[in-house]
């Protein structure tokens, strides 16, 4: 089959690669579009640590079964579906309560890393267990399936932030996820959104995908304004879709005494934490990992138009182009969200 392989960093290549094989549990998937994730851009070019050559990246996607193993009994050929990202094992105590994203045997599509490899879905074909796929609609778009991973990421931060009819949010990154999020935290019941980030242009994106107000994070009055905006009380919940020490400590300075920070983004493997803040104005750290289990309400928010993926495709383009568009992505070419690429 042909995949596009990372055989060293900032090096993708279309290759000829044998098809995966297939467990008793497992289904084989035609794919038949995969986007390009952040993460995946970051494992390009090495910083990330997780992409460690040569890999298959690639784990939002979507296509078709097109064979099943001799255990599986939930999904069948010719099955239009979607899967997680994450593969949980079923079997520990986490998988047992539905935490299947802290699963203690946890792998990662399209991850290689020092503790796993795990080949993912810039390819033809991919072969995942029956319990992590879900099936699609008929009308569905595979492109728009292929966002579904991103969209269960803020959904999932939402339901586990605890969200209090009426409550106001500040979303600090209104990158990709960081809009999902200005949606996911409407739809769980906040009736003010806030927006904040260090370019315009996602700014002017987040407020047509339903932010009520915007601010440039280099506004030194930035603060002040947030506070004015909440009524002089501050923000209730801050969401932080970025991951940087700046933009946490921004997240952490907007919320009221008692707020609420929810941290999705994890590009810095260390920050500085503002302990006497946090603690003398009893704030609530929450970390948010991935998701659990969210993909049917994800599929279901996106199709009766809850949550709108349309104006963050980019681009569809054929998977032999992937080593240019990745190029394109790295440079940060202006204007790109999320590309899809079709095998």
């Amino acid at each position: 089959m042909k995949a596009l392989v990372l055989e060293n960093v900032r090096d993708l290549r279309l290759m000829d690669v044998p098809a995966p094989e297939l467990a008793r549990n497992a289904v084989l998937i035609q794919v038949k579009a995969c986007g390009i994730c952040g993460s995946d851009v970051h494992g390009y070019d090495g910083s990330s640590g997780r992409r460690i050559p040569p890999i298959i990246m690639g784990h939002e996607a979507a296509g078709v079964v097109v064979k099943v193993g001799p255990e599986v009994a939930t999904v069948s050929v010719g099955d239009r579906v979607t899967f997680d990202s994450t593969v949980s094992c079923g079997m520990c105590g986490f998988c047992a309560t539905g935490e299947v994203n802290l699963c203690d045997n946890r792998q990662v599509l399209g991850v290689s890393c020092s503790d796993y490899r795990r080949n993912g879905a810039f390819a033809e074909y991919v072969a995942v267990p029956a319990h992590i796929v879900y099936k699609l609609p008929a009308a569905f778009p595979f492109a728009k399936a292929a966002l579904i991973e991103a969209v269960s990421i803020a959904v999932h931060a939402a339901k586990i932030t605890g969200i209090k009819a009426g409550s106001s949010a500040a979303v600090v990154g209104a990158g990709m996820i960081g809009v999902l999020a200005v949606q996911a935290f409407r739809h769980y019941g906040c009736s003010k959104i806030f927006a904040i980030d260090l370019e315009q242009g996602k700014l002017d994106l987040a407020r047509r995908l339903g932010a009520d107000e915007t601010y440039l994070a280099s506004d030194p009055d930035l603060l002040n304004k947030l506070n004015q905006a909440a009524a002089g009380r501050g923000i209730d919940i801050a969401v932080e879709a970025v991951g940087t020490q700046s933009s946490i400590l921004t997240a952490i300075n907007a919320v009221r005494r008692g707020g609420t920070v929810t941290l999705i983004g994890n590009l810095a493997p260390k920050v500085e934490l503002p302990l006497q803040s946090v603690v003398t104005r009893q704030l609530r750290l929450q970390g948010s990992c991935a998701s659990a289990g969210e993909y049917r309400e994800c599929i279901e928010l996106m199709a009766n138009g809850s949550i709108n993926v349309d104006p963050l495709v980019s681009a569809v383009v054929p998977l032999s182009e992937g080593p240019a568009w990745f190029d394109r992505l790295y440079n940060r070419e202006p204007g790109l969200i999320k590309v899809i690429l079709e095998p």
